[in-house]
């Protein structure tokens, strides 16, 4: 008992060095993997004593535990045995789902960069000429919403503040527009199947499909967007002031032709995978890296004849070097983290608690929102859907809000992807942006995490009304 407790433990002190990462100087992917080994390692030692209190260890074994044995070829396990083989199969079977969700996000990261490497978004800033406060606000908003659900919040993010460098000189007044930026993207996220990484967690584990939840959460995630920026319309005034570019930084190194060809080909890539998944009913990562493929042929082709150096800068073997892979490890170590306290049962318990005390999923899922604003959106959909089965289609009464597509799983993905936007650390885009601009803490509260949480309950109230409507 007292391990399964230090479990608890050591995952919020694991939880305080991420969201401190930047006072404590230590990156969040470090992190995150020191605090989802060492879970699984408390809990090998913690399974022993589990073990002992069972008078028959066989009552541990479920028929899937007892086939993978007999695999094994051992037909009468021992305590042994079992510590041993079930905690390697828990572990094998977390790493099946958490690897299709690491290599989507590999393929997508890649293929985004490689679309910005061609200068293939030039095509879009472009064509934002304006610089009054309020009208630029709606552009930058709308176009991030729509290319969030297109690509993914994360990216966006990156090359919307990248943009907004180029566009604003004064530095708070870019954290400003950085900051509305990352609302816009986490609303724009929540909406599509492969806009937010929590959204296409719960689109690969099966709860959710991909047209429902642009039918169910557009609108919701419209509203999100759109009351921040109406408060806005009436308090914020004046022009912004635009910095003088250098010569390296308006300079062109890729034709025309390259740009439109790669940035049409990365977003009917992106665009492809739903459809794959779809026909095929294969892994959505697969689409992806199919999508990586095609496009790492084009440009292995487009650019074989041209210099070493400009070879090594625009194809996918250069552009990986510029990949954030931190990213990748820093999910990979939150998402083991919380599959070994799904194992251990701690989200069960959790489940329990929230059903017996609260037992309304719209408030359940709000308050996981809001929780998603003080740690990373992440584990708390993880552990979500570690704390729910997805429910038989024939489900009738409480069960049916947890059948797939069901009014559970749909509103925890409005909820995990729009609730992060309260504060600054609650989601990837915000940490981005945080980390591009140095965006204080304290400034965000202060100035937009009101207007956040506004939006939120907003989008809340409109998808609490459509349910209210359909049935």
């Amino acid at each position: 008992m007292e391990l399964f407790v230090l479990m608890v433990v050591v995952f919020v002190l694991g939880y305080t060095a991420i969201a401190l990462e930047h006072p404590l100087k230590i990156d969040k992917a470090a992190s995150a993997l020191v605090l989802g080994m060492l879970l699984w390692i408390i809990f090998v030692f913690a399974r022993v004593d589990v073990l002992s209190l069972v008078n028959n260890a066989g009552e541990l074994l479920s028929q899937s535990y007892r086939e993978y044995l007999h695999e094994y070829g051992i037909l009468n396990p021992t305590s042994g045995d079992m510590l041993g083989f079930i905690t390697h199969y828990d572990v094998m079977h977390h790493l099946a789902e958490i690897s299709t969700i690491l290599f989507f996000l590999l393929g997508a990261m890649t293929i985004v960069e490689t679309v910005d490497q061609h200068q293939g978004f030039k095509l879009i800033t472009d064509k934002i000429k304006t610089t009054n406060k309020v009208k630029l606000l709606w552009v930058l908003s709308v176009l991030t919403f729509f290319m969030s659900a297109a690509l993914d919040n994360l990216t966006t993010t990156i090359v919307l503040v990248a943009l907004i460098r180029k566009l604003i000189d004064d530095k708070k007044t870019r954290w400003f527009f950085a900051s509305m930026v990352v609302l816009a993207a986490n609303a724009g996220g929540a909406w599509s199947p492969i806009g937010d990484v929590t959204t296409i967690m719960l689109w690969i584990g099966g709860q959710i499909t991909a047209g429902n939840i642009i039918a169910m959460v557009f609108l919701p995630s419209v509203v999100t967007m759109v009351v921040p920026l109406l408060v806005l319309t009436f308090t914020v005034k004046g022009e912004v002031t635009r910095p003088v570019l250098s010569a390296d930084e308006t300079k062109e190194f890729t034709t025309a032709y390259e740009r439109k060809l790669i940035l049409i080909l990365g977003v009917c890539g992106l665009l492809f995978v739903p459809i794959f998944k779809t026909i095929t009913h294969l892994p959505p990562y697969m689409g992806m890296l199919f999508s990586l493929g095609v496009i790492w042929i084009v440009t292995e082709i487009m650019h074989r004849k041209k210099p070493i150096e400009d070879k090594r800068k625009l194809t996918v073997i250069g552009v990986l070097r510029k990949v954030d892979v931190p990213t990748i490890f820093f999910f990979l170590g939150i998402l083991t983290a919380v599959s070994a306290l799904q194992s251990a049962g701690h989200l069960s318990l959790l489940a329990g608690y929230l059903d017996d005390n609260i037992g309304n999923i719209y408030i359940i899922n709000l308050i996981i929102g809001v929780l998603s604003a003080i740690v990373d959106n992440v584990p708390l959909v993880a552990g979500a859907m570690g704390m729910y089965d997805i429910a038989d289609v024939a489900a009738t009464g409480y069960q049916a809000y947890f059948v797939v597509d069901g009014v559970f799983w749909e509103f925890l993905a409005y909820c995990a992807g729009t609730g992060g936007s309260i504060l600054i650390i609650g989601s990837a885009a915000g940490v981005a942006a945080m980390g591009m601009e140095k965006i204080d803490f304290i400034w965000y509260a202060k100035r937009i995490s009101l207007l956040a949480f506004i939006g939120y309950l907003a989008g809340a109230g409109v998808y609490y009304l459509q349910m209210m409507l359909i049935h």
